[in-house]
Order: C-alpha cells, then structure tokens, then sequence
C-alpha cells in the first residue's frame, strides 16, 4: 500500500498548507531536490533548508496518503464482506434479484466440457434480493455469470430482474456475491438516454466496419470505442506477444486524440481559450462513455480534466502533479484499483514518461549547436567539466522563441516547444503554454494540437511495451491492456526542466562536466519517439514480470512502427462512429482508410511475433522482480563504464548472432525432409503431415487456435487439402479457427459415429460458414497427397459402438484411426481410442508401423495386447505440461519402453518432426 501512495507524494506537496518551498522549486518540481539529496553535491544558500522541509513533508504526506488509502479499502472491505447477501451467498440460496448492469456483456467463449454454450459476464449492482422468507432492499456489487444470446444485446444502466443462484466470491475481489443466472432475463427499464446514445454509436461502427476484412473490422472498433466483442483470439495473441496489446482496447492515447483533434477544430474556429477547454473537457468526457471507463481511461480522464481546468484559467501546469492527484483520487473512490494491473501498468508507463524521457531524448538529441551552457548540462557525458551557467543563462534558454526542435513558437508562450512529433506533422504553441512543451501526434500535417493542452498520453499493456501518444505542456495520460505498448509522442513541462534546478542554483564558478565526445543525434522526433517508447517499457517491466514472467524486446520497434498509424485510425473511426447513425454510407468511406491503417497495425504484429526472441522467459512474480533488480544493479555500472560497455556489447552481439543465425543454421526448424510434426499444443493433438511444399494433412487442431496457428506458420503451411477431426472433444476440435485462418481447406472428415450430437453440430456450423465439405469415409478409405499416404482404418460403422466406461470413454473410442506411409516407414494415428476400441482394431486388422502416436495422450486405459502388434520403434505422446489428468500415467510409459520403443513427449520436449533420415524414420526435438 505504501509504494501504492508514494506516487501522489509530489502532487500532495505541491498543495499542502504553508508549503515553504521557494516558487523556483515549485515550478521546476521537487523531484529535482531529491535528485540533488542521492547525488550528495556540495551547495550553498537555501536549498539544504529546502531539503529538510522536503523531506518533512514527504514523511507526512506518504503516512496521510497511507491512512485514507487504507481507511477507503477497510472501509469499502467491510462493505461487501458482510451483510445478508453475503450470508446467502454462503448458503447458495436461489434468489429472484433485481440487477443494474454497471457494464457491458462480456462473452467467454465456449471451450469444450460441460458448457455448450458461450457464458456471458456482467458487472452488477444488486439492489433487491427476494427469497422465499423474506424481501431485501440491497446496494452491492456483483459479477453476473449468465447464458443466452440475449444478454449481449443489453446495455449498461438497464435494470432487470433475474432468478438465480448466489454463490461466494473469488477472495480478494471487492464484490459481495456471483449471480448464477438460470433463464433469460426480464427486462425493467431501457438504457439511460446517454448510454443508449453510446451504445447506438458502438452499433454504428460495427455495422459501417462490415465491409472491411475480418482482422481489420475486428481491430477497428476495438482500437476506437473498446468494442472487442469480434476480434480474433489470433489477432489478439499476435498483439499481445508484440507488445502491441493496448490497441484491442481503448487506452488514454485513444482519448488524447480525440481531445486533441477537438482543440484544433476549435483554434482553426477562433473560439477563446476558455471555450476551448470546456469543449475539450466535455469531448473528454463523451470518449469516455462511448469507450466505457476503463480504469485506464479514467486516470487519463482525470489527468485531461485537471489540464483543461488548468488551461481554460491558465494556472500552471505540471505533468507529475495532474498523475499524482489522479492517482490518489481513484484509488480512494475505487479502491479495487489498488490490486490492478492494469492500473498499474498504465501509472508506470506514464510516470516513465515523464521522469525518464526528457533526459533521455536530450542524450539523443546532443548538445545543440546553439544552446546555452545550462543546456548543455542536460547532455553531460560524466568525464569532463566546464563552467556552469547562470540563472541568467538558465532564463535566456526558457524565453527562446524557437526552442531547438520547435516548429512553432508563438512569443507569449514562455518558450514552450511545440513539436508536432509523428510524421512530419505541424504543432503550434499557445498562448497560455506557460513554458511547457507542446506536442502532438499528428499525420502529413493534418493535425494542428492547441499546445496549451495538457494531456500527454500514454498507453502500456500486459506483455511489451507500452503506447503514447501526445502530450502537451506536461500532463500524461497513460492506459494499460493486461499486457504492452504503442503510439508515440510527447510533451514534458515540468520534469523536462527540472534538471536546471541543479545548474541554476550552484555558484556560478562551480565547475560542471561537458561533453567531449561526439555523440549520434537523431531528429528530435525520432528521438522523442524512441525516448518516449523506451522509458515507458522500462517504466513498465517490473510489472510485467509479476505479470507474465517474460520480457518483450521487440515491443519497442513495433510501437515505433504501430504508432503512426494509431491517430488516423483512431480519428476516422470515432468520426465515422459520429455520422453513422445518421448516414451509414458516409461511416462505411471513412472506415475504409481507417481500415488501411489499422491493416498497418496487424501487418506490423505479425512481423513482430516472428522476429527471433520477441518475448525472452523469465522468472515470474517476486523472485523473478528479484532478478530483475540484480540484472539492472549490475548493468548500470557496467553501461556507465566506456570499457565495459564495449565489452558487454561485444558479448551481447556475439550472443545474438550466435542465436540469430548459428542456432538457425545448426538446428533449423522445420528440420529438412520432415514428413510429420506433433505440435506442442498443451492438452490435446495437433498433428501435421506433409503434402508437398506450402501444404500439410492437419489430423486434430488442439485446443487453442493460437498455438496451432502458430505452429501451421512454422512450417510454412498455407494450404490444407485435407483435416482430419478424429472426435469432437474440445482438446482436438476448438483450433480448428486457427487452420481456417488465411488458409484454403478442402475436405474435412470427421467420424461416422455422431456420439456428441451438440459438437458434431457446432462443427458443421463453422465448416458450412467456411463451405468446406464434410466427409465421413468408410474404413479403408485412402488418399495420397505429396509423400504421405493416408488410409482410415477405424472406426467401421459395420461394426457398431465400441463401448466405454461413460460419455467421454464413448466418443474417444468413436475416434477415426488413421495409417500414414511414407517411402521410409509409416505412423499409425490413434486418436483417443482406448481399451475397448484398441481391442476392435487390434482383432480386426492388427496394425503395424514404425511410430505410434500414443492414444489418449498415454492414458492408463489401454490394452497391452494392441501396444505390442503394433511394434513402434518410437512413441510420440502428445500432452500438457501438469495438466490435471495424470497424463502420461506412469504404467503406460513403462510399458512402452518394456516393448522397446523409445518415448517423445511435447510436454518435455516440444514440437517433434519425424523426418526421413538414411532411408529410414528419425524423431527431431524442436525444444520446449
């Protein structure tokens, strides 16, 4: 809790009574006086007092913020954790209950198992609870778990009355109950007419969106309005391992644009500035409801309204104030934001920003040849010295009226920078700037930002980088998604100069420390870019590894390449948004650029997921945050050190190429002359047999869509002419989006014995939307395709059911057994068949081949009998890491390796390809 408070610090001492710090320090920020305390340089006159007061009033701010933090959460505890909801909630009473939805539906896809339908989840308020004994007026929140088509179709604000069954919450969430819904619910009241209105504007996107191609209509609403109700899980992993994953959802860049375009339409229309800021605000707050208020859109709707208020009557303004008060003020109003990640990756990726990219961007930038000498103390190399400027001097660089980068400076903005920073774009300074920096991400000059604004933004997310997007004049926004990273720009006010604190208020002989090696510069955009992209995935890697335990290295160049493609994106998508209920024509021309644009966005994911090491494994949670420290305690020095770095680089580069091209040459994958490869798809069978070159035999697609994509992209299949479905259990079936994305399959077979009516149902409802036919060959069926013969051998439907102990051990045993030939040996494919179907085939035909994929993912249900007929040299056990079947069992392991054959597991080794070697068949590892 306390390293929770200890961000609003600045913003709590800036405001605290009798704050004695001198208007200097005030506006240049405290954060410079502690960077004088850890650097221990000598000083004369104030600024020891200044210190001591500092630190007064940092003690007494973090305990203030420390008790009404925790008296909010103990308070808001109490609250959900007792009462008579609470009490029925451990009895599992079924209730009728009248609800007020707090949020959108969202749906979870259905995944096999007992559930046939998707289930919906809802955010709720209870307000009456009625059971046979008595009738409660209640006010607490829950979490809704419904099914039925008719749930996503509602909106928030609705009330409804619902008959369900309560049940005990998930400890450490700040509700009181789950609702289990049975039924339909009935429907109280409509929509409050705001939330209707943002709902009709959502339903206009996706409709205007239908005539783009499935990856794009699924991003665009996503990226504009949070609507990610038809993005693709494969699109959506893609993102995610790049980097990339806050451009599913809206983020506070998103919000940054749209207020952004708002001020300049208002410039170009000579409103007063006032004006400007009231209308900038209620844009503001529109997005917000449009896009539903994230815990990252709130901090950045907070942080925007503290700019505008700040703008319209033209107070000073200050980046790391607007967050630290944001920060306070959500979490003691939504405590639950206190164990978010989400909320924290968004305040980590905007602090970074902040206090990390100025220095940064002005190391990258070099030592203007013009500058003065109190700007040249920004770009010291720590190995010379040379006098130290005046406050004079110091003032001189403040009232320049055209900053170094600048594009455009009015004179009574007090120096402030306006950088139109993205694209060669234009920005133009304010009047009220109040010596801030401007910016904004605009595109071919399109785009003018009022530079006064002050809402920088942000965007950061659970695996990689994070995203940004403009700021100006210093206050940040920042938005997280559960894992990463994105658009680009920047504005710093008050920590861009804080730095200065330390050269003006040393003696003007003081000697300091100059540059005398040539550094590389960059443009100033390229290097608030880079800047800006790699403070805030610094800032945000702690909690990433306590999120995910891995590091995204190529999450910055993708949010480089992403970002200039977000605000048109973002532009054209809310305006299209706008006009569609009034004019769907003109909303479907305008989401056909945005289209190109975010077509940009995913052709740059799946570059980024290919790249060689995108994501480096890493310890997760406290001992891999450990390391981390240590990794950063040891890099420092050794960066800071001109020999060491050389060393340190020399062995980072010998490290990459060594797993950049020698690991490639040495171990390549797929190996050469493979003929099947077992995919590592976790709990479940996903296997490929070659049919020529860009073509593959799919026989079972695992149960992620993701994984099997991934690997089919491994091996360069693009075209499937036949997939084989040996039974319809959700650990073999529900991947099958993954082999139909952008690929052409021709046949499906699937088994004759419809023993799970609902999954067969399912199946052929996605196979008829695709129009790819659906087989059921009798045994002794055969195709050759490539170097593969293919023969069903099981089941016969002559023969009947096979039996088994239950429904699973029925449709398992219902599992299409195929024999596959090669020119060096063959492979028999089992399926999940067990005892009773093992003894039919093995009465029946008696199969023989070199390697045997393992039924059932080597299940204790076997029979010994039919392991030894076939004879396998090699046996291939397609299996999930700790999975909870106790698969393999040991007993099957034992008896392969008594019957000679040699054991590969996925779960151990990964991938396995059987290729042909000397004539003959050899298993390959690909490695875990």
């Amino acid at each position: 809790m306390a390293l929770r408070c200890f961000s609003p610090i600045r913003g709590l001492t800036r405001i605290w009574p009798g704050h004695p710090f001198p208007t200097r320090l005030r506006a240049s920020g405290s954060l410079a006086v502690l960077r004088r305390i850890v650097s221990a340089r000598p000083s004369s006159g104030p600024v020891p007092g200044a210190v001591r007061r500092l630190w007064r009033n940092v003690v007494i701010a973090t305990l203030t913020c420390v008790a009404a933090t925790s008296a909010s959460v103990a308070l808001r505890v109490h609250a959900v954790s007792t009462g008579p909801v609470v009490a029925l909630a451990t009895r599992e009473a079924q209730v009728t209950a009248q609800i007020t939805l707090t949020d959108d539906p969202k749906v979870r896809r259905h995944r096999g198992g007992r559930f046939t339908q998707d289930r919906i989840v809802i955010p709720a308020t209870l307000t009456l609870l009625q059971t046979p004994a008595t009738r409660l007026a209640v006010n607490t929140p829950v979490i809704v778990f419904a099914q039925g088509s008719e749930w996503t179709r509602l909106l928030p604000s609705q009330r409804l009355e619902v008959t369900a069954r309560l049940a005990q919450a998930t400890p450490g969430d700040l509700i009181s109950a789950v609702l289990l819904v049975r039924g339909p619910p009935h429907v109280l009241t409509s929509p409050s007419w705001i939330q209707a209105a943002a709902g009709t504007l959502r339903a206009g996107l996706r409709t205007a969106a239908d005539i783009l191609p499935a990856d794009q209509r699924g991003l665009l609403p996503g990226l504009v309005v949070g609507d990610v109700s038809r993005m693709d899980r494969q699109l959506t992993a893609d993102l995610t391992e790049a980097g990339l994953s806050h451009l599913n959802a809206v983020s506070g860049a998103n919000l940054a644009i749209v207020a952004s375009a708002v001020l300049a339409v208002s410039r170009l229309a000579g409103l007063p500035l006032a004006l400007r800021a009231v209308l900038a605000a209620v844009a503001m707050i529109a997005f917000a409801v449009v896009a539903r208020p994230s815990p990252s859109v709130l901090r950045a709707l907070l942080m925007g309204l503290t700019a505008a208020v700040a703008l319209g009557t033209g107070r000073t303004k200050d980046g790391v104030a607007a967050l630290s008060a944001s920060i306070l003020l959500l979490i003691l109003f939504d405590p639950e934001l206190a164990h978010s990640y989400g909320f924290a990756l968004s305040v980590s990726a905007t602090a970074g920003i902040l206090l990390l990219a100025p220095r940064w961007r002005a190391r990258f930038t070099g030592p203007d040849p013009a500058e003065t000498p109190a700007d040249a103390a920004l770009h010291d190399d720590s190995d010379h010295e040379r006098p130290v400027s005046t406050r004079a001097g110091d003032a001189r660089r403040h009232s320049d009226p055209a900053p170094r980068g600048a594009v455009a400076s009015d004179p009574a903005c007090g120096g402030g920078v306006a950088s139109a920073a993205v694209l060669g774009g234009a920005g133009v300074c304010g009047s009220a700037c109040g010596g801030g920096v401007a910016s904004t991400a605009v595109f071919r000059g399109s785009m003018a930002s009022d530079p006064a604004w002050c809402c920088a933004v942000s965007n950061s997310a659970t695996r990689g980088a994070v995203t940004f997007d403009s700021a100006v004049c210093g206050a940040v926004a920042s938005d997280s998604v559960l894992r990463s990273a994105a658009t680009l720009d920047t504005a710093f006010d008050g920590v861009a100069t804080s730095d200065d604190v330390l050269a003006s208020a040393a003696s003007p002989s003081a000697p300091i420390r100059s540059p005398s090696r040539r550094h590389l510069r960059l443009p100033r955009w390229a290097a608030e870019a880079v800047a800006v992209s790699a403070a805030a995935q610094v800032a945000v890697t702690p909690v990433l590894v306590l999120m995910s335990g891995q590091l995204t290295l190529v999450a910055i160049p993708a949010n480089l390449l992403a970002g200039p493609a977000v605000a048109p994106a973002t532009i054209l998508g809310f305006v299209a948004a706008l006009v569609a209920p009034f004019w769907p024509q003109a909303a479907q021309w305008l989401v056909i650029p945005a289209g190109y644009a975010v077509g940009w966005i995913i052709m740059v994911a799946q570059w980024a997921v290919g790249v060689p090491l995108a994501t480096l494994p890493w310890p997760g949670g406290l001992p891999g945050l450990g390391l981390l420290l240590i990794a950063v305690a040891v890099a420092i020095p050794v960066l800071r050190h001109r020999a060491w770095r050389t060393v340190a680089l020399t062995m980072a580069g010998v490290a990459l190429v060594v797993v950049l091209v020698v690991r490639p040459v040495a171990k390549p994958w797929p190996p050469p002359n493979w003929l099947m490869v077992v995919c590592d798809v976790g709990q479940g069978d996903g296997i490929v047999l070659a049919a020529g070159p860009g073509r593959g035999i799919v026989v079972d697609t695992g149960p992620d869509p993701v994984v099997m994509d991934r690997c089919l992209r491994r091996l360069d299949v693009r075209d499937v002419p036949l997939l084989l479905l040996t039974h319809p259990h959700a650990d073999h079936v529900d991947g099958l989006p993954g082999v139909l994305k952008n690929r052409h399959v021709g046949a499906v077979i699937v088994s004759p014995q419809r023993v799970a009516p609902q999954e067969s149902s399912r199946i052929a409802t996605i196979l008829a939307r695709y129009r790819i036919p659906e087989w059921t060959p009798p045994s002794g069926s055969r195709w050759q395709l490539g170097p593969s013969e293919v023969t069903i051998l099981a089941p016969d439907p002559s023969q009947g059911k096979a039996g088994g102990q239950g429904e699973g051990s029925l449709i398992n045993n219902a599992s299409v057994v195929a024999h596959v030939r090669w020119r060096a040996g063959s492979a028999l494919l089992s399926g999940d068949i067990e005892t009773e179907a093992q003894d039919e085939l093995l009465r029946r035909l008696a199969p023989r081949a070199d390697v045997l994929k393992v039924p059932h993912h080597g299940s204790r249900r076997l029979d010994p009998a039919f392991f030894a007929s076939v004879g396998a040299r090699a046996a291939l056990i397609s299996v999930g890491a700790d999975n909870d079947y106790g698969h393999p069992a040991p007993s099957t392991i034992a008896l392969l390796q008594r019957l000679g054959a040699r054991v590969y597991r996925t779960d151990q080794s990964g991938d396995l390809a059987v290729i042909e070697q000397d004539g003959r068949l050899a298993v390959v590892a690909r490695g875990p």
